[in-house]
């Protein structure tokens, strides 16, 4: 694993556990020299995440819209900033830089963007890993929705099983290390629901 895509708020949050999260992970990427793809704000968990790789010698590559340069804040000190038209565009751009994924606690955006690489692993679009880095249980709801899902046959275990979870950076990153994708025929196998 080269790269990761970090989905994360563009607010700092609540609580300052959120920050120290986002320097753990960049800890833990820089010393398994993954570099970082997110996107390419300097603001909140953005800003904090990218500081922290630039600053301990990574390499993060930031991908951000012409329309939210101004008011992401886009970062002027990453390795790389791709400036591109759309949204569309730069969550193409950063699944292509990326070899997994994993979204840190933010908003709507964070949970748009992981819900559509989640879907495209359920299609059988791409194979990468997916997680969700669960500071401080932020993600438990949507976890035990996610697992309504499944008994509610709307979503099948095996595919649910597609979405990681770990409470810090070294265990979920451990996960990705021992990822196995399923294969498509069993994706979209209806026989098994």
């Amino acid at each position: 694993m080269k790269s990761l895509c970090i989905y994360c708020g563009s607010s700092p949050g609540a609580s300052p556990i959120y920050a120290q999260a986002a320097r753990s992970l960049a800890q833990q990427m820089v010393d398994d020299n993954i570099a970082l793809v997110y996107g390419g704000g300097n603001v909140g968990l953005m800003g904090i995440i990218a500081d922290e790789v630039i600053r301990l010698g990574g390499i993060a590559t930031g991908v951000i819209p012409t329309a939210l340069l101004e008011k992401e804040l886009g970062h002027k000190g990453l390795t790389k900033l791709h400036i591109v038209k759309d949204m569309h565009e730069r969550k193409a751009m950063m699944a292509e830089l990326s070899d997994g994924f994993i979204a840190m606690p933010g908003g709507v955006g964070t949970l748009e963007e992981l819900f559509e690489v989640f879907t495209w692993a359920q299609l059988g679009f791409h194979q990468k890993p997916i997680g969700l880095l669960n500071v401080d249980g932020f993600y438990d709801g949507l976890i035990q929705f996610i697992q309504h899902m499944v008994s509610q046959r709307f979503l099948k275990a095996e595919q649910a099983d597609l979405l990681m979870d770990a409470p810090d950076a070294p265990t979920l990153l451990t996960r990705f290390k021992t990822f196995i994708p399923l294969t498509v025929t069993k994706w979209l196998d209806r026989t098994t629901i």
